[in-house]
């Protein structure tokens, strides 16, 4: 895959992160600003804030900084969405929070974003934060990494400064065994140097500015499962017909009429007889496509299951599951706690059976624990009692994203990354299902309730 722009990922999603007042939010409004995302309204509406909560200066972070409690605080609370587009791409930009105690809101920006930007002010360097930031990043399997190193005009554009700073981010990876790019930039956010326009300020650096870099990289996800569908809702049609389509959205590769599919987890077997996409029939749908399946045999095959092409590398049926957790709650999590695991394919009650290791950020190396606290990264052996339909995370990231709820407040408390099964954390792919032998009827289930969308997204 090359590493330029493609016409199958003309949207890209990226979300900013780094430690507290390294600059996310200006960048942000740089960004929109330089590219003339914004609208004189919104200017005006700036303009009139910055006077307010500022010292009169034009502040672009307000422009992403909305809420009341941001502005008076100077600082980002929740996760702030802005879309703009230029001639080669649209963008969807989140800007996410950088103090500890929001990390659980950073979690939920990066967990769907193609690209990271991290920033680090030249001044200070990595700090604990961004190195929590960074391995997050990483752990949910963002396709590239920007390192936006910021106020560089307050070290005089120092080269030292900024390889120091590179050189700080780049050992992160190479620790936590990431293969995440890596793309270092030196920026000014608040003039805009290297951002849009390059910066005359640095002429010993020859790489591109942040936008050329963004419309460039490329962000499309390398295929390493097969197709597989879960089940959202089963179709019928009135008036005597005996239509029955399966609904959800597709995942992990292309699927056409005629393949063998094998249904999870029941491991019954049929063949893809028809596919509708938007109310039209067609041969062959591809990932990211809302369809419709129907088979060729009567199955019993409800909300929560998952068909997924024979030809394919299988999920694993899983009760017990090893899973990397990112800890979202002040409550301590202990061995043998309760929770529910919330997945594409259903929910299943569980306990926590062991602590395996938790990230020390001080070190970036795997520490002994037996208890988690907020913001903790770790991971966990789970035991449920009933079996999901699990992919790896670092193979498909539907497949293997989920989210741990308490039982009692029925709140998130976890964002878990699914690494094996408890029994076989060597990841070894299960073999393919043997191909078409269908299954006697065993009837249709009836009514089911709408099928959530979870996307909470890699091993470090």
């Amino acid at each position: 895959m090359s590493a330029t722009a493609t016409e199958q990922n003309t949207q890209v999603r990226i979300a900013t992160i780094g430690s507290v007042d390294d600059g996310k939010s200006t960048l942000i409004g740089r960004l929109l600003h330089d590219s003339k995302g914004i609208f004189e309204d919104q200017l005006s509406a700036v303009s009139k804030a910055s006077r307010r909560y500022g010292d009169g200066s034009f502040n672009l972070a307000l422009l992403t900084d909305g809420l009341r409690a941001e502005r008076e605080q100077g600082i980002t609370i929740d996760v702030a969405y802005r879309y703009f587009a230029t001639p080669k791409r649209s963008f969807v930009l989140a800007d996410t929070p950088g103090h500890a105690q929001f990390t659980r809101n950073m979690v939920t920006g990066a967990s769907v974003s193609d690209i990271a930007i991290v920033l680090v002010d030249a001044r200070h360097g990595v700090v604990e934060q961004t190195r929590r930031h960074v391995s997050i990043a990483a752990l949910l399997g963002v396709s590239h990494l920007i390192l936006a190193v910021n106020k560089m005009d307050l070290v005089e554009w120092s080269e030292s400064a900024f390889d120091e700073v590179v050189t700080d981010v780049a050992e992160i990876l190479t620790t936590l065994e990431s293969s995440v790019p890596l793309h270092a930039i030196p920026i000014c956010a608040t003039d805009g140097q290297n951002v849009v326009e390059k910066s005359v300020e640095a002429s010993w650096y020859q790489g591109p500015s942040v936008l050329d870099l963004l419309e460039t990289l490329d962000v499309a996800p390398v295929p390493t499962v097969g197709a597989r569908l879960a089940v959202q809702w089963t179709l019928r049609e009135h008036g005597g017909s005996d239509y029955r389509g399966y609904a959800g959205r597709l995942e992990g590769g292309v699927l056409r009429v005629g393949d063998a599919v094998t249904v999870h987890p029941k491991g019954n077997t049929s063949v893809v007889t028809g596919l509708t996409r938007a109310g039209s029939p067609t041969e062959i749908a591809v990932p990211g496509d809302a369809i419709a399946i129907e088979l060729a045999d009567d199955l019993d095959v409800g909300k929560f299951d998952v068909i997924v092409a024979s030809a394919a590398v299988q999920p694993l049926d899983a009760t017990n599951i090893v899973a990397d957790v990112c800890w979202l709650v002040d409550t301590e999590l202990k061995v043998g706690d309760s929770l529910i695991v919330r997945h594409p394919s259903g929910e299943a009650h569980g306990k926590v059976a062991r602590i395996l290791h938790r990230l020390d950020l001080d070190t970036l190396k795997n520490s002994s624990t037996d208890t988690l606290v907020l913001n903790d990264i770790a991971r966990v052996a789970i035991q449920l009692k009933t079996p999901l339909v699990v992919d790896a995370y670092n193979s498909n990231r539907v497949g293997g994203s989920a989210i741990a709820i308490d039982p009692v407040t029925n709140a998130t408390i976890g964002a878990l990354m699914v690494v094996g099964q408890e029994d076989d954390r060597s990841l070894t792919p299960t073999k393919k299902a043997s191909s078409t032998t269908t299954s006697p009827k065993k009837g249709v289930r009836g009514f089911v309730k709408d099928f959530f969308t979870l996307k909470v997204n890699e091993e470090f």
